[in-house]
């Protein structure tokens, strides 16, 4: 995950498959190092975007709620993938040297010596400065409201009825979710008070602000329960 303006990497992962909640807790991790950006960049794939599918996906979702503004790059349109490619070419090349580079891209410690070289090389893009240089000579754009101050992604599994338990203010919140998706796995995302419950494919089962004075679904309330 680069800044578009000085290509510094506020962020990287690899992971073998990519999912929408795996975007959104990188993004959380960038965010929580350098702060909310005032707009968000990505090419359209799944996990990116709904458009296609003529919906919305969990990121997309989630920067509405913080006021940053997502756009989405052209098809086909060269310069976005060509920004990430310039950027990650040397990684590429170590990686096809290896004798098993899929193997080694699992651990992330591996990659994150040369990802923190590559912000202290000059870059052309940016006038011959570093990465580095670049991103800390500017005052930053952010979001246009205000972003939360807590925030947490848990990975959970539904229960045979459905539902979902979550710890707020100090108390057990026994939210319903979904009879049809019961014992699949999912993530929470939690943002103060407000929840999202997101299911494997990246779309969104449920979301809610809580309540402070309510427990919401008691665990000893039947199953089939449609609670709204």
């Amino acid at each position: 995950m680069l800044d578009d303006h000085s290509r510094f990497c506020v962020a990287s992962v690899a992971l073998r498959t990519v999912k929408a909640a795996d975007v959104l807790e990188t993004f959380y991790l960038a965010a929580e190092s350098y702060g909310y950006p005032a707009k968000f960049l990505s090419d359209n794939a799944a996990v990116f975007s709904g458009t296609p599918r003529k919906g919305r996906v969990v990121l997309e979702s989630e920067l509405d709620r913080l006021g940053i503004q997502s756009r989405h790059s052209s098809p086909y349109h060269p310069r976005p993938a060509a920004k990430l490619s310039v950027s990650t070419k040397p990684l590429s090349l170590i990686c096809s040297s290896r004798p098993h580079p899929r193997a080694w891209l699992t651990f992330s410690s591996s990659w994150m010596p040369f990802v923190s070289t590559t912000q202290q090389r000059p870059h052309r893009a940016v006038d011959g400065r570093t990465p580095f240089q670049a991103f800390h000579a500017r005052l930053k754009a952010r979001p246009s409201a205000g972003s939360p101050t807590q925030y947490r992604v848990r990975r959970d599994k539904l229960d045979a009825g459905g539902r979902v338990t979550l710890r707020y203010l100090g108390r057990l919140r026994h939210l319903y979710v979904s009879y049809k998706h019961r014992r699949e796995p999912v993530t929470l995302l939690v943002a103060g008070a407000y929840v999202q419950v997101v299911a494997e494919d990246g779309s969104i089962l449920r979301e809610l602000t809580l309540d402070a004075d309510r427990n919401y679904q008691p665990v000893e309330q039947a199953a089939d329960s449609t609670m709204s």
